[in-house]
């Protein structure tokens, strides 16, 4: 059983999950009173402290349960993707450029340059959690397949879920693009509406036992007829309350909801301007800046063969 406190205000630590506890701790770090406390620029706290906090942060919303030393020994890249622009040499002859030709090829290069100033760098910082996203439960959470990834970790432990037809119960591995996943439909809370049980129940205790007797004699006289589909027949899709600001599904992921199951279509990736990695900080922010300075300082550097042997299980291309 999960931390009572895990969703405590004092805190207010994001988490995975859609609880209400949750999105107003989600809020509160974003727009909220919280916010500024996470705004270094102006900070009394050391570079230890401003690191820590964000270490904590990330961590907190990035898997708080994983293990920090199997985190920090399978989670995390050994570097980041370097996304500094090339300098093309132009030259500044006019004439022999247009001898040669390349004034078109020469003002395209200009365009894209400056393209490239004004868009600024690709947020590579959030893709230190890339392999964290790669994680079955994680995956169903985005899939919004669960209230949240500790529920999903609970569905994939109890065998409610299939990876390519098969029963799946270890919450730890990594899918692999083209990898599908299949939610039993009776295990998604989205998909139950929560007052059939309540109907139910109602129901189920007549108030006399006259008119109980007459509308047996009514159904026994009415010749039998196929319903016909209502709006109620439907199945239904409930967002958990104050959901509905927040919630969405993310670029890398092909999910059906007919047919409960979802295609890991391809790794997360960052471009200038935008990162698919979901997070509730700034993707080129401080936060993620400074956790990453904290892991890249702090993460161990071998591997021996007994720790390798203990590796959680990571997919690749073609299923092995």
């Amino acid at each position: 059983m999960r931390d009572a406190n895990i969703f405590a205000f004092r805190k207010a630590m994001p988490r995975m999950s859609w609880s209400p506890r949750n999105l107003y701790n989600l809020w509160r770090r974003s727009c909220g009173a919280e916010a500024e406390a996470i705004n270094f620029t102006r900070s009394p706290k050391t570079l230890f402290q401003q690191r820590w906090i964000s270490k904590a942060l990330v961590r907190a919303y990035h898997g708080d349960f994983i293990n920090e030393k199997i985190f920090k020994r399978w989670y995390l890249p050994d570097t980041l993707p370097d996304v500094r622009p090339r300098q093309h040499a132009l030259s500044s002859n006019g004439d022999l450029d247009a001898f040669a030709g390349r004034t078109e090829q020469l003002e395209r290069a200009k365009k894209r340059a400056y393209d490239e100033q004004k868009k600024g760098l690709a947020p590579v910082g959030s893709l230190m959690l890339a392999e964290v996203e790669r994680r079955i439960d994680v995956f169903i959470f985005r899939c919004c397949f669960a209230h949240s990834v500790y529920e999903a970790r609970r569905l994939v432990i109890h065998g409610s879920v299939l990876l390519n037809g098969k029963k799946h119960t270890d919450a730890n591995t990594r899918l692999a693009p083209g990898d599908m996943i299949s939610v039993d439909p009776v295990a998604i809370r989205f998909l139950q509406n929560p007052e059939s049980s309540k109907a139910e129940s109602e129901g189920e205790q007549p108030s006399d036992s006259e008119p109980k007797t007459e509308s047996s004699d009514l159904s026994q006289s009415m010749p039998s007829a196929k319903p016909a589909p209502t709006k109620s027949s439907l199945t239904p899709f409930n967002l958990p309350p104050y959901a509905s600001p927040f919630i969405f599904i993310p670029a890398y992921a092909e999910v059906s909801f007919p047919t409960c199951s979802a295609i890991y279509v391809r790794h997360p990736t960052a471009r200038p301007g935008y990162s698919e990695i979901p997070t509730p900080y700034d993707a080129d922010g401080e936060v993620i800046r400074l956790a990453w300075e904290w892991y890249s300082k702090m993460r161990p550097r071998t591997r021996s063969k007994s720790q390798m042997a203990r590796e959680p299980e990571n997919r690749r291309v073609g299923g092995h």
